[in-house]
């Protein structure tokens, strides 16, 4: 079984800053991508950004230059640096990662949800 814990939530003043964690745990063979969702009530869920393995990066347009997703492979944990905060960007967090089973067989999990409040 493999559980995503997420930490990291909070309320933020407009312009502050937040860092999200995720943590992947549990038996498994490999991660292949971990990344943020995010979701306004009333709204669909939206992609934030995203990271591989391997490194490669994508971001939502609305956070690009706003937003790092970094990884710890070692760690198995995927960050999300996100600066410069707008009260647009108010929503509950979710983590996702793509994760290989032992069978090769990659599985889609996601975290519990962090809430992320930006408001003065």
């Amino acid at each position: 079984q493999v559980q995503l814990v997420e930490s990291g939530g909070g309320l933020v003043q407009p312009g502050g800053s937040l860092r999200l964690s995720c943590a992947a745990s549990g038996s498994f063979f490999s991660i292949i991508a971990m990344g943020w969702y995010r979701r306004v009530p009333g709204k669909q869920r939206e992609l934030v950004a995203g990271i591989t393995s391997g490194g490669s990066t994508n971001y939502a347009d609305s956070v690009k230059g706003r937003f790092t997703i970094s990884n710890d492979n070692a760690k198995n944990t995927v960050y999300l640096q996100m600066n410069s905060l707008k009260p647009e960007d108010t929503a509950v967090y979710y983590c996702h990662a793509q994760i290989a089973a032992k069978t090769l067989i990659s599985f889609d999990y996601w975290g519990q949800g962090t809430q992320v409040t930006v408001s003065s």
